[in-house]
């Protein structure tokens, strides 16, 4: 395989330290399979006097990956660090709730009642209808009734709804 000089505007150069660090983490029997990657690659990324300096192409072509990939590991190892493409990315998005500990209990004291007339038993789509039509909230789709139920043991027309369920281990 031809390894040329790489041609890229994000020129990777590792000081000796950061190698040393990478080539460790390839020869570690524990460490996890992305990050054995992304370190074997920045090593052949290396433009240093140590570093062999492949081209993007016979970098994507030896570990399977795309060469956006690696342009994008080479922009982030040039802006925050070699060492930056080892840690997992924290997640920035904020979760919000729809139903707070009220309307929880709203709901499982619903999905516990009789269901309306004319249907057998409740279905998650007609608890969030009513949960709407209550205003206990503005909108809430079937998932995230389905999910709070399942959080709190909830069975929509079980006969024993709510979070304390009794343990059916059996008594010696």
């Amino acid at each position: 395989m031809a390894q040329g000089r790489a041609t890229t505007k994000h020129r990777v150069k590792l000081t000796a330290d950061e190698r040393q660090t990478l080539e460790q983490l390839t020869r570690q029997g524990r460490a996890a399979g992305w990050k054995r990657q992304r370190a074997q690659a920045l090593l052949k990324c290396d433009e240093s006097e140590q570093g062999p300096g492949w081209a993007d192409a016979a970098i994507a072509e030896a570990f399977d990956l795309t060469e956006r990939t690696l342009e994008n590991w080479r922009k982030q190892a040039v802006a925050r660090g070699p060492l930056s493409l080892l840690e997992r990315k924290s997640q920035d998005r904020a979760h919000f709730r729809k139903l707070d500990g009220a309307g929880e209990a709203r709901l499982t004291q619903l999905a516990c009642s009789d269901p309306p007339d004319g249907y057998s038993k409740w279905s998650l789509r007609l608890l969030a209808d009513e949960l709407v039509a209550l205003e206990v909230v503005d909108s809430i789709g079937h998932e995230c009734v389905r999910q709070t139920l399942k959080k709190t043991s909830s069975s929509p027309g079980g006969k024993r709804c709510g979070a304390s369920r009794p343990n059916k281990a059996r008594r010696s």
